[in-house]
């Protein structure tokens, strides 16, 4: 493995395994939608809200030149990627 990122908050606080081969890690929190509630439509609605910020992170991850960047900076993208508050505002529903 290369990269692991984790995505639930709850688990945020928890100790990572160790990884094979020390890849490089980071955290992206999100809304946890399977603790929403609301009509079927509205928690259907939550789920494709994340979906849409995790396939967000993803594409600009996927974007990244990472050929041209070492782990420190790859690292420090990832991190970034998970601390921007303005992939949920484009991603809003």
């Amino acid at each position: 493995m290369d990269f692991v990122v984790t995505l639930c908050d709850s688990a945020a606080g928890e100790e990572c395994p160790l990884w094979p081969g020390q890849p490089i890690t980071a955290h992206w929190g999100f809304e946890d939608p399977s603790a929403s509630t609301g009509t079927a439509e509205e928690q259907r609605g939550k789920f494709d809200k994340v979906f849409r910020q995790i396939a967000t992170r993803i594409k600009i991850f996927n974007s990244l030149p990472l050929a041209t960047l070492d782990k420190a900076a790859i690292k420090r993208e990832l991190d970034t990627l998970g601390d921007r508050a303005t992939l949920a505002s484009t991603t809003a529903s």
